[in-house]
């Protein structure tokens, strides 16, 4: 297999929203040096992105919206785009640190159109919330809708999107709601108890493109063996039948069960867990063509780098042994910057992440949306949505 692509630069952490905002690049930075601390990018050459020009831009995002970003740092704020929320505040080059993100992912995409690498991962990526005339939760420009819209003009007819973010991949979903060629598929917690309060069993899809959306709305409390018995019951079944030319996912952490955010219970070792499932769901049905980006994720030191670096390590196959210990110097570098954190032993929470597949004649609290979205979503491509072997 070619190498995988790796897209990181420090010019990436310009996306600083500022303050006490949970969107805080550090995570990112603390990632990079947790995965080169580890040796996860010994001898890989990282990908120097450049920002994403206009046109690029416009492929999901109107004129009218680029230019209220550019001259936002000097307008202030405009809430009809969105732009000078308390989640979504203006900062100086906001214009050029988003389309740099949406550059990066763009750059990893045109890696795997090339045939120059099969997998391509940029942990910048994933604000899978914004929309064509207006910044949303944390996201100014949609790097994730982006880089579909180019993919579908650079030789793919069906891409296949999975979000495992906590919050409903709400952006990329309204970007192809209409479009056959891209199957949306979205794990977060239910829309009735968190943000952006879309994301429902029943939002499949339309105007020729019904089944396309799929939503699995998870309760809150969902550990990692009940989102990975829902994302068994009904992803692995519609990526096959979808037969996707790459697949793209979204790998926001904010599921973890200490991020501030929301209400999921998941661990680090179920986040590797998912990765891993992927990255085999890439080689059985999209030629191992693998698009991964980060996305959300607000427990910025005992989560989000160890849970990334796992993500790092899953598309390189180089993966990281849970066991393995947090390495001295980057636990000291943390230990003097926030001398009050806790900072977990090794790579692990110590958790299970076994499950007992759908079908078993249990009725676990994650089998409501495991039926619904089946019985949604599952006829529409000529599967049974109650027989556990489709």
């Amino acid at each position: 297999m070619r190498a995988p692509a790796v897209v990181w630069d420090s010019s990436l952490l310009g996306y600083d929203l500022g303050g006490e905002h949970p969107f805080n690049p550090v995570r990112l930075e603390l990632t990079i040096r947790l995965a080169t601390e580890l040796g996860v990018l010994d001898g890989v050459e990282l990908l120097v992105p450049g920002p994403a020009g206009d046109d690029e831009l416009r492929r999901v995002h109107i004129g009218e919206y680029i230019e209220a970003v550019r001259q936002a740092p000097m307008t202030g704020a405009d809430f009809a785009h969105g732009l000078g929320t308390e989640d979504n505040p203006v900062f100086t080059g906001m214009h050029e640190a988003s389309a740099l993100v949406v550059g990066s992912t763009l750059l990893a995409a045109r890696k795997i159109a090339d045939g120059e690498a099969t997998r391509a991962v940029n942990i910048a990526g994933g604000l899978h919330h914004a929309m064509p005339d207006r910044a949303s939760g944390f996201c100014v420009y949609n790097d994730c809708s982006v880089a579909i819209s180019w993919l579908l003009d650079h030789g793919f007819d069906r891409v296949a999107y999975v979000d495992t973010d906590v919050h409903h991949g709400d952006g990329v979903q309204a970007a192809f709601y209409d479009d056959p060629r891209v199957l949306t598929v979205s794990l977060h917690q239910h829309p009735f108890t968190l943000w952006p309060g879309t994301g429902y069993s029943a939002e499949i899809g339309k105007g020729g493109a019904e089944g396309t959306a799929v939503n699995l709305p998870l309760p809150p409390g969902t550990r990692d063996g009940g989102w990975l018995r829902a994302f068994d019951a009904v992803v692995p079944s519609l990526l096959e039948q979808f037969r996707p030319q790459i697949l793209v996912t979204q790998c926001g952490v904010d599921s973890h069960e200490e991020d501030p955010l929301a209400d999921l219970s998941l661990s680090v070792d179920g986040h590797r867990a998912i990765y891993r499932r992927l990255r085999e769901l890439s080689e059985a049905h999209a030629g191992g063509r693998w698009l991964a980006v980060g996305g959300g994720g607000y427990q910025l030191i005992r989560v989000v780098p160890r849970s990334w670096t796992h993500l790092l390590a899953t598309v390189l196959d180089r993966d990281v042994d849970p066991a393995t210990a947090l390495p001295p110097n980057w636990v000291a570098s943390i230990s003097r910057a926030a001398p009050n954190a806790e900072i977990p032993p090794s790579m692990s929470d110590d958790r299970e992440t076994a499950f007992t597949p759908w079908g078993d004649g249990a009725d676990e609290p994650v089998d409501i949306a495991i039926r619904d979205t089946r019985r949604a979503i599952f006829p529409l491509h000529g599967l049974d949505p109650d027989d556990p072997r489709d």
